[in-house]
């Protein structure tokens, strides 16, 4: 299924701002929700190159982030 080239996909994120494709025409799995276009697989993989830039889930982010801040005020 998802080595269809062909085949119509939804590009999926979850809350960890984590992306993926998923088949159109099947139900979202909990977590995900689609964003940005539906399409052929090779048009929804090209915008999650451009869309997701920092494969870091949100979690490690923003610990990174808290933890840096921490790093600041000594």
């Amino acid at each position: 299924m998802f080595d269809d080239e062909h085949r119509e996909f939804h590009v999926v994120v979850n809350d960890e701002e984590q992306h993926s494709i998923w088949p159109a025409g099947r139900g979202i799995p909990a977590g995900w929700r689609a964003v940005g276009p539906t399409g052929p697989k090779a048009q929804c993989l090209a915008y999650i190159d451009q869309a997701w830039t920092d494969m870091r889930p949100l979690s490690l982010r923003r610990q990174m982030e808290a933890d840096q801040v921490g790093l600041d005020a000594v």
